[in-house]
């Protein structure tokens, strides 16, 4: 199997991409339409070909690629099938294990981030998106987030799998790459320990964060599987500028 964790800084998102030396097939987990061209160069390079593009939920933050990776080399598009998107061409839910080749993702619905959130767990590796965050974990303040319902996600499913289960998250802010199930369980500030509900509730309740600049643009671009909206203001379309040309060409 190969793995690459690949960084995109504006957003701070992690995107990875699994490769199946049998098959020469790709996946890509949460993609970002400003480094698509990256992450094809990537693939290019390993010699293999993406198949699917795969999104842990909708993302606020920033466009996904999926579309236009689809565009671009035919690879198809899954995401939790919670959110019905009609672009997908698969809908994964939990319990039914999504394969690529020798690659098998195990996805977990985990809500309270947002009520579609999945994580995907390969192996000893756990790909969480914004559920569980390194010494962290997601907003629950908008697209049907919930705390109590993110709180269940993690203590009660993420939290019961090993201990030396290494987590890999959408997005880190501090140059940090993995942790472990072990590590979050003893240190997250928010999640960790002996934290309860109502701690924890109260802790997501006073983090007075600022509205997201950039999530009226991207949810309704992420619900059409990454569209960059025509009426982007300028000071936004870094968001969604892409190379023009294609390291496959």
């Amino acid at each position: 199997m190969i793995f690459r964790q690949l960084f995109e800084p504006l957003s701070s998102t992690y995107t990875y991409l699994l490769g199946c030396e049998d098959t020469g097939q790709a996946i890509l987990i949460d993609p970002v339409i400003s480094a698509m061209e990256r992450d094809l160069a990537e693939i290019h390079r390993l010699g293999l070909k993406l198949a699917y593009s795969v999104d842990t939920h909708i993302h606020a933050d920033h466009i996904t690629a999926a579309m236009h990776l689809k565009k671009e080399v035919g690879s198809k598009i899954a995401v939790p099938a919670h959110d019905r998107l009609p672009c997908a061409d698969v809908g994964i839910e939990e319990g039914k294990p999504f394969q690529m080749g020798s690659i098998t993702l195990q996805p977990l619905h985990t809500p309270g981030h947002t009520d579609g959130h999945f994580a995907y767990l390969f192996g000893d590796r756990l790909f969480t998106g914004d559920a569980l965050l390194i010494e962290g974990c997601g907003r629950t303040d908008f697209q049907n987030g919930d705390a109590d319902a993110l709180y269940k996600s993690v203590r009660e499913k993420l939290f019961t799998l090993p201990d030396e289960t290494l987590v890999y998250p959408a997005h880190d802010y501090k140059d940090r790459f993995v942790s472990s199930i072990a590590q979050e369980k003893k240190r997250n500030p928010r999640l960790g320990g002996d934290k309860t509900l109502e701690e924890f509730k109260e802790i997501m309740a006073n983090l007075n964060l600022p509205y997201p600049k950039f999530i009226d643009y991207a949810v309704p671009g992420n619900k059409q599987c990454g569209v960059c909206p025509s009426d982007l203001p300028e000071n936004l379309d870094k968001y969604c500028q892409q190379m023009t040309e294609s390291p496959q060409g």
